[in-house]
């Protein structure tokens, strides 16, 4: 059984930093790309940074919105995605969710409950 928890949320002011972790369970990185995905507040969920399968290697890609300030990354060792965020903006509160294994009409297979990252000045 899939199962994908997110951790790392909270409250951060504007300019300052969070990471981001998924823990999967069921999920093996060499063959299934992952991402991250966010849900602000009143608007549709987006994609905000995604990576193929390790075996695939394929760079990672960002949404123009995070480009050079976010990077995901993996722990391979331990099987831990991250999601690293720089230089936060108060337009990037958000619900953020992990997703795993890309199919299904949602974009991705499965998906973790999400963790609230609330940015202020």
């Amino acid at each position: 059984q899939v199962r994908l928890v997110e951790s790392g949320g909270g409250s951060v002011q504007t300019g300052g930093s969070q990471i981001l972790s998924c823990v999967p369970s069921g999920v093996d990185f060499r063959y299934c790309g992952m991402a991250w995905y966010r849900q602000p507040p009143g608007k549709e969920r987006e994609l905000v940074t995604s990576v193929g399968p390790l075996d695939s290697d394929t760079s990672p890609t960002y949404a123009t919105s995070v480009k050079g300030r976010f990077t995901i990354s993996q722990d391979n060792s331990n099987n831990i995605l991250y999601l690293q965020m720089n230089s936060l903006k108060i337009e990037d509160t958000a619900v953020y969710y992990c997703a795993a294994c890309r199919g299904g009409p949602s974009g991705y297979s499965y998906w973790g409950q999400g963790t609230q990252v609330t940015v202020s000045s």
